[in-house]
């Protein structure tokens, strides 16, 4: 099986998520979009965010009906910090004949280096970059730079990753959060049901 595995805090899960996972859905011919809610971001600890629990909850409310998408609780249920070379070892094992297809933002490439085993990633999972999309020239230079950043963090002989063109979608968790706090409308950002969720949980408050 073709499969997606898209990692993030989801705090919470927007439209922008479901869009860039449908996206990548198509351009890659996938069969399936596993969407995996961290415990803890590594090279975000310091930042407060909500109980795991409840990330993992918004997120399977956010894909509920959509038989494209599917959430794995693995990282929330191994608790501590998450590194997606766990991840991708434990599917590995678990859905040995699977092709796995990293999904990741263009601004991971800037980070990738600090990754835990970053060429081990490269080698359980194709790589593919979403890349928002700017005017052509513009693109096609930054599809270059996020490559080669990917391939000088994994080392010698990494396979190079795919850049995936993706539509620009301006919101973002910390927006929503923002609007929650300020009392706000987030109707449009998120999915009803993820919206009555953080109503009833007094979350961003």
């Amino acid at each position: 099986m073709k499969v997606g595995i898209f990692g993030g805090t989801f705090d919470p899960p927007h439209v922008g998520h479901l869009l860039a996972a449908s996206d990548a859905y198509d351009a890659l011919g996938l069969e399936r979009v596993v969407f995996v809610p961290n415990a803890r971001q590594p090279l975000k600890a310091d930042v407060p965010q909500s109980a795991p629990s409840d990330r993992l909850a918004m997120v399977r409310l956010s894909v509920s009906g959509d038989e494209r998408f599917t959430v794995d609780p693995l990282e929330v249920e191994r608790g501590g910090t998450s590194y997606s070379v766990e991840t991708l070892e434990a599917m590995a094992e678990r859905a040995p004949h699977d092709e796995r297809f990293f999904l990741v933002g263009a601004d991971a490439s800037q980070t990738f280096g600090q990754w835990k085993a970053p060429r081990r990633i490269a080698e359980l999972a194709h790589i593919a970059v979403m890349q928002r999309t700017g005017d052509a020239g513009e693109s096609a230079m930054e599809a270059d730079d996020v490559r080669a950043a990917i391939v000088e963090a994994a080392g010698p002989g990494a396979a190079p990753p795919i850049v995936l063109p993706s539509r620009r979608i301006d919101v973002s968790s910390s927006e929503i959060r923002a609007r929650v706090r300020d009392g706000r409308s987030i109707h449009g950002f998120v999915t009803e049901a993820v919206a009555r969720f953080i109503h009833e949980r007094g979350l961003y408050r």
